[in-house]
């Protein structure tokens, strides 16, 4: 890759990097491209909706735009799912779309480069990894940096309708 003319090689990595939002889902920490998230708010009871599949938690009226919420914990199989006061719903804006997901909590907004994200491990075809875009592991903590914008519009998320 051809060098910018006249910025140093630190400035350089700072400008091909990308900061991201991290949230805990279960004992996992997650993380999401921060121009992805539109807010983040406490979670409330959404209004049910008939026949929508379990991980689907329902609708909340977003200044007068309806949002569907979706709980990953559900949608990830997690095996107790508690909301507490640190429950919370990160509103995100994908494909023009909002939807809210609900998580444990937010932990903070973190700067990635794309030599600090390393590929996810191959699995066995029973496991999905198409919406990890890799594993990054700050300050000891290890993260998985995922494609949330790919999960949000694929079709097992039931949001969006199947192309004709």
């Amino acid at each position: 890759m051809e060098r910018m003319q006249g910025v140093n090689p630190q400035a350089e990595a700072e400008l091909a990097s990308s900061e991201f939002l991290t949230f805990t889902l279960g004992q996992e920490e997650y993380a999401i491209d921060i121009l992805r998230v539109q807010e983040i708010r406490g979670y409330e009871k959404p209004t049910q909706i008939a026949n929508a599949p379990a991980f689907i938690k329902g609708v909340i009226n977003l200044r007068g735009i309806i949002v569907p919420i979706v709980d990953l914990r559900i949608k990830f199989h997690l095996a107790q799912v508690d909301y507490t006061p640190f429950t919370v719903v990160i509103i995100l804006n994908v494909a023009n779309r909002i939807v809210g997901i609900v998580v444990d909590s937010v932990s903070d907004v973190i700067r990635l480069g794309p030599a600090q994200i390393r590929p996810a491990p191959d699995f066995s075809a029973s496991f999905d990894t198409r919406y990890i875009q890799g594993l990054a592991t700050v300050e000891g903590r290890m993260l998985i940096v995922t494609d949330i914008e790919q999960l949000m519009l694929s079709p097992e998320m039931e949001l969006l309708d199947a192309p004709a």
